[in-house]
């Protein structure tokens, strides 16, 4: 078992705190604490900092603050996007300005999520609870693209047990025209995609990954997309990653890091959309 997958097996997390202020970063430390018993809690002070503390072990989840005495958020949330030695990272920042930078589009596909200080710590400790612990039941509509019949049923199954909608497509192909047709409809189609990487047909899944990012221009908030890969080849990875993967997910799959990992994701893309709505609504072009 990878490090990353027993951590949320055991519901022992590594969390990163990255705040100049001293009281944030015992205020957010004490809620986690407090909240989380088994959670392990870093503090950092600098952008700087937090990239050495990156280095000493896995981190499973990274809150930062926007202003940094040395540094942006945005640029610490790329440096871990670039080294962080798993796959992946959920980035939360913690900011007052969180508003302004959303309306601005000033957060970038880095941050993960966002809560702004107005909510309350306690609000914080909430977001990563469900992240570590997610609920046994979930909502959304999921296209899910395997080739293989026998997987698919079975993991459709799965999937619909926890309450999701499942569209399967047999091949990229297939998602494309189901997706190209909801576009056509002024829609997105469906609330996530999960791909994997090895399809039968012209396309591949990372072929796939790619017509969203960059046909349809879907951003990671707005359709977010889980890639199965067999290949545990690092730099192929970080190419799934860097083309517009919001997360992978190793197979064999294991179901709770999967449904970890999908719910994760959909909670997310239902605060972006929810943001976008209430921006569009108060006249706010995004």
């Amino acid at each position: 078992m990878n490090d990353v997958l027993r951590h949320i097996a055991s519901d022992n997390p590594r969390v990163m705190v990255v705040d100049g202020s001293k009281v944030a970063r015992t205020l957010i430390a004490r809620v986690l604490q407090k909240n989380l018993p088994h959670a392990s809690v870093i503090t950092c002070e600098t952008g700087a900092e937090a990239e050495r503390a990156l280095h000493d072990g896995v981190v499973d989840l990274v809150t930062t603050a926007l202003s940094l005495p040395d540094m942006d958020g945005a640029v610490l949330a790329h440096y871990v996007r670039e080294h962080a030695p798993q796959a992946y990272i959920p980035i939360v920042a913690v900011s007052g300005d969180v508003q302004e930078r959303l309306q601005n589009r000033q957060l970038g596909d880095e941050i993960t999520d966002y809560l702004d200080k107005s909510a309350g710590y306690a609000a914080l400790a909430d977001f990563i609870r469900g992240y570590v612990a997610p609920p046994d039941k979930a909502e959304g509509a999921v296209l899910y693209v395997e080739d293989s019949r026998v997987v698919a049923l079975a993991t459709s199954r799965m999937l619909k047990s926890y309450g999701l909608t499942v569209q399967h497509a047999g091949s990229a192909e297939e998602a494309v025209e189901f997706l190209g047709a909801a576009q056509d409809r002024g829609e997105i189609g469906a609330d996530l995609v999960l791909t994997d990487v090895s399809l039968k047909g012209e396309m591949s899944g990372g072929d796939l990954l790619e017509w969203i990012r960059e046909d349809l221009k879907f951003g990671k908030g707005q359709l977010p997309v889980l890639v199965m890969t067999g290949d545990e080849n690092p730099v192929n990875q970080a190419a799934l990653l860097k083309a517009g993967a919001n997360d992978l997910v190793e197979k064999p799959v294991e179901e709770r890091l999967l449904m970890t990992k999908l719910m994760f994701q959909l909670r997310v893309v239902r605060r972006v959309r929810a943001a976008v709505a209430a921006a569009t609504r108060g006249g706010v072009t995004r």
